[in-house]
């Protein structure tokens, strides 16, 4: 494992360390499993993304015009 080294407010600090110990883990377990939750959930964002653009790159459906409630429930 890598050593990080991070510069944070020491209130944010003081209010981190009290969460950890209410949740019996530290301070570093903390933002170790808070950067794998950023990184995992912006991956999934990222991957969905990618998955829309595929599919739409592929569909031949177009509206010339911007969308409005009125036309989008406009009965034909």
């Amino acid at each position: 494992m890598a050593n990080l080294t991070l510069v944070i407010d020491d209130e944010l600090l003081q209010r981190a360390r009290q969460e950890a110990l209410r949740s019996k883990t530290s301070v570093n377990a903390l933002v170790r499993d808070f950067l794998r939750q950023y990184v995992d959930a912006r991956s999934r964002r990222l991957a969905a993304l990618e998955r829309f653009e595929a599919v739409a790159s592929g569909s031949e459906s177009f509206s010339l015009e911007p969308w409005t409630r009125e036309s989008l429930h406009e009965r034909g």
